[in-house]
């Protein structure tokens, strides 16, 4: 059976990091939160529960604090990393479903797929979901319905082997096309996603330019 951490990105979640923490240590997985420069109680509350916490002094962005997470857990012994967000969006219970996949398939890289029940989804997030998960399965030559999921899992050979330079949401691309240039297998499973009232840190707008702009540099990359 192989050995599976948790990644949690956070900004500002003093209001959910401790349940999920907490649940996650229940299911007996060790958990690594990254505190990207919260004003709140963050990080206090994670190592409360029980967490391996890394902290920025200012915020940096969620490609940063992903990065420096799997600096940090490279350095251990696990053979692969579960991401989920700290804004209780994702369920503990999902993890599972990431498990078994992997088991199944072999797969590399697993994706949360929000779309198959997007009855409540922001609308504006349905259509910049889509238009970005199309152009990245075409990039990777790859079917992957829902690329902008944040929900993900992925084995120690991805990381060790791809080069990952952005500090923003374009990561969770950038991460995707990286490893399918390397070869590596990219699946999907389905995941309940809830949506409450909190706003989203995603700009649809500035972050759909941005990842087009990224994909253009990206292209160019050697």
């Amino acid at each position: 059976m192989s050995s599976t951490c948790v990644l949690i990105p956070s900004y500002n979640e003093a209001r959910s990091i401790g349940g999920i923490v907490r649940e996650l240590k229940e299911k007996g997985l060790d958990v690594f939160v990254v505190d990207d420069g919260s004003t709140d109680n963050t990080a206090s509350i994670a190592e409360s529960q029980g967490a391996i916490v890394v902290k920025h002094k200012v915020n940096k962005g969620k490609g940063a604090s992903l990065q420096e997470g799997f600096k940090h857990i490279l350095k251990k012994n696990f053979d692969a990393v579960m991401i989920m967000d700290g804004d209780g969006q994702h369920k503990v219970s999902d993890i599972d479903g990431f498990l078994s996949k992997m088991e199944e398939t072999g797969a590399d890289v697993i994706i949360g797929n929000r779309m198959m029940d997007i009855s409540s989804m922001p609308l504006i997030r349905i259509h910049t979901n889509r238009f970005m998960s199309n152009l990245i399965s075409i990039i990777c030559g790859q079917k992957i319905p829902d690329s902008q999921c944040g929900f993900r899992l992925i084995k120690r050979e991805v990381l060790d082997k791809i080069r990952l330079t952005s500090s923003n949401y374009e990561i969770e691309s950038e991460l995707i096309i990286e490893a399918a240039k390397k070869g590596f297998k990219v699946e999907s499973v389905p995941i309940m996603t809830v949506y409450e009232d909190e706003k989203s840190k995603i700009n649809p707008v500035i972050d759909t330019l941005r990842f087009l702009f990224f994909l253009i540099k990206l292209s160019l990359r050697k």
